[in-house]
């Protein structure tokens, strides 16, 4: 009787484990899907910034230098290889867009460029999408980290390796403050 007793308590411990882990595969594959997610638009975010450059450079001859480092953010954003690397080229990439746009509010013909107004259209919306695709996959990675730090999940991930993913975060520090408005 004994023996029955721990073998159908073995059977119901490698069940419990067993449906444990296959939660945690599923949390793990939520997070890279996110990423996947924010692949995409940032994807589309590429394709657009070179029509952009080129559309803004007809017009802003003496602003080489903004149209060079959106280039170049762009070319270090499209080459980053691990997810830290990319969340600072990301980054990056936003500010110098930022700097872009603020530079265009200068030149009235390029504001009216029906091309222009087309593409900023375009990247306003793929930055909005990029900003819920974020959400997403930080909600997801909260979900995944919290399900393998808390008992008895963390034994399953423990003994299977699963490992934390980092949140897709603002390293600018002046992008994480409201913008001042002044009348």
């Amino acid at each position: 009787m004994a023996f029955v007793i721990l073998l159908v308590s073995l059977v119901i411990l490698v069940v419990f484990g067993i449906m444990i882990y296959n939660s945690l595969i599923q949390q793990r594959e939520n997070v890279r899907n996110g990423w996947s997610q924010i692949d995409v638009q940032l994807k589309r975010r590429h394709d657009l910034i070179p029509n952009l450059v080129a559309t803004a450079g007809k017009y802003m001859q003496h602003e080489r230098e903004t149209l060079e480092n959106v280039t170049k953010a762009r070319q270090q954003a499209v080459d980053a290889g691990n997810l830290k690397d990319r969340q600072a080229a990301e980054n990056f990439l936003t500010s110098t867009l930022r700097s872009l746009f603020a530079v265009v509010e200068n030149y009235p013909n390029l504001k009216a460029d029906r091309q222009m107004s087309q593409l900023h259209e375009e990247l306003t919306s793929t930055e909005n999408r990029i900003a819920f695709a974020r959400q997403y996959y930080n909600d997801e990675v909260n979900r995944y980290n919290v399900a393998i730090a808390t008992v008895p999940n963390n034994v399953i991930a423990q003994l299977f390796q699963f490992e934390k993913f980092d949140f897709f975060e603002i390293e600018n520090i002046e992008q994480r403050q409201a913008p001042k408005v002044e009348f």
